[in-house]
């Protein structure tokens, strides 16, 4: 009987840690992202085409980190701060994910609700 009250109190502790440790903070940082997406800077505000492939390499890698909660809201507030501040041909900023072949966890865009990424 004594070996059950301790398997029972082992799992109410780890049942109580799981639902009371703090939700992870993002392991993504701004630099982190800015790096990444600094190739697109040029081709965001007056390129064309295809997107350079320095540009789509970053924003593959961005794509591959962001992959929590956390990391996509961190990313998405640091893309829309640097939106703000260049300015980007919408279109180009809509197109990129399409136009480099991959899926961004975040739109690329100055207007964008960073609360509602998941």
């Amino acid at each position: 009987m004594n070996s059950s009250r301790v398997v029972v109190s082992a799992i109410a502790a780890l049942i109580m840690f799981l639902f009371l440790t703090p939700k992870s903070e993002a392991a993504i940082s701004c630099s982190d992202v800015l790096k990444d997406l600094r190739p697109c800077v040029n081709y965001l505000k007056s390129g064309s085409g295809k997107p350079p492939a320095a540009c789509c390499s970053g924003a593959s890698a961005l794509a591959s980190t962001a992959t929590s909660t956390a990391d996509k809201k961190t990313a998405c507030g640091c893309i829309k701060t640097a939106a703000q501040k260049m300015n980007p041909n919408s279109q180009l900023a809509q197109a990129l994910p399409t136009n480099c072949g991959i899926t961004l966890p975040v739109p690329v865009s100055p207007n964008v609700d960073c609360s509602k990424i998941n």
